[in-house]
């Protein structure tokens, strides 16, 4: 099994990055995609999350909007639009994938290797 995470940068307050996440080596289509992320110092942190069958995506608190994700089965793909980003949105970000709904990282049982968002002021 593996996530692939792709997509980091750097970027100026305000600007937009869209992150992908490609999946392989199972079969995902009963299984919740997420969205973390990692700053340092700090705890891992719930992002979004979608059912790759469709049916909901979640959202982290701070997201107010600015979030957006999104999946291509056909590419077995999973986006995380970000826009308005803000300095504090700095941080190392995850795809993980579980079997259930949660926003709670250490319940995720698979990961990918994180891509570096950085966001500047």
């Amino acid at each position: 099994v593996q996530l692939q995470a792709s997509g980091g940068g750097l970027v100026q307050a305000g600007g937009s990055l869209r992150l992908s996440c490609v999946a392989s080596g199972r079969t995902f289509v009963s299984y919740v995609m997420g969205w973390f992320r990692q700053a340092p110092g700090k705890e891992r942190e719930f992002v979004a999350s979608i059912r790759w069958s469709g049916g909901y995506a979640d959202y982290g608190d701070f997201v107010k909007g600015r979030f957006a994700i999104s999946r291509d089965n056909a590419k077995n793909t999973v986006y995380l639009q970000m826009n308005s980003l803000k300095p504090e949105d700095t941080a190392v970000y995850y795809c993980a994938a579980d079997g259930s709904r949660s926003v709670d990282w250490r319940e995720y049982d698979y990961w990918g290797q994180g891509t570096q968002v950085t966001v500047s002021s």
